[in-house]
């Protein structure tokens, strides 16, 4: 049977992360690749290698190099926790990472209310080392990206684009998307879960 590989969407704060470290708990031979983790590694040792503007290539990099290794020389299901708002970003993710024939595909795409997200920044005890900026709180980030909800390029994604797409609209809704998705790692077919 072909690996999962379980890819996240969704602002800041919407449960990327939580659900990624859940998942990876329930689905057996897992891990959790999360590109705050490369940012902050960088900015810790390497911040003066940061780019100033543009895409931070040495980040993209980084995962990149862990995702080739993890399909080369692991059987790991990969759950891959980062924002993927772009639409062109996440199809770089499905056709040229985590290719149709190697892997199921699946987005689970939290679309939580900005009211919801709001509270849960103002109240967050996250580490900020995963911003270039030393100042940047998750509030800017949270204020950039419904910003960005404007752009052509920036999208949520669409049935189409992977071979499963889950929404999740409440919190309270995803210990059931984590049973669906272990299910279908052991193979049950998707019609009974």
């Amino acid at each position: 049977m072909k690996r999962l590989a379980v890819i996240t969407v969704g602002k800041t704060h919407s449960g990327k992360t939580t659900f990624a470290n859940a998942l990876e708990q329930k689905l057996n031979n897992s891990f959790v690749m999360d590109q705050d983790n490369h940012a902050d590694f960088l900015n810790t040792y390497y911040r003066k290698l940061k780019p100033k503007q543009g895409p931070n290539l040495l980040k993209h990099g980084i995962s990149k190099l862990v995702a080739d290794y993890a399909k080369e020389y692991t059987d790991f299901h990969i759950i891959v926790s980062n924002s993927n708002r772009s639409k062109s970003g996440r199809e770089y993710l499905l056709e040229e990472i985590y290719e149709k024939d190697k892997f199921i595909r699946i987005l689970v795409h939290f679309d939580l209310s900005d009211h919801t997200l709001y509270e849960r920044v103002q109240h967050s005890t996250r580490s900020t080392n995963v911003f270039r900026e030393r100042h940047t709180t998750f509030e800017d980030v949270l204020k950039r990206q419904q910003a960005e909800s404007d752009r052509p390029d920036i999208a949520d994604p669409e049935e189409d684009e992977a071979d499963y797409l889950f929404v999740i609209k409440d919190p309270d809704e995803v210990d059931h998307v984590i049973k669906k998705i272990v299910r279908m790692a052991n193979g049950e077919p998707y019609d009974s879960i």
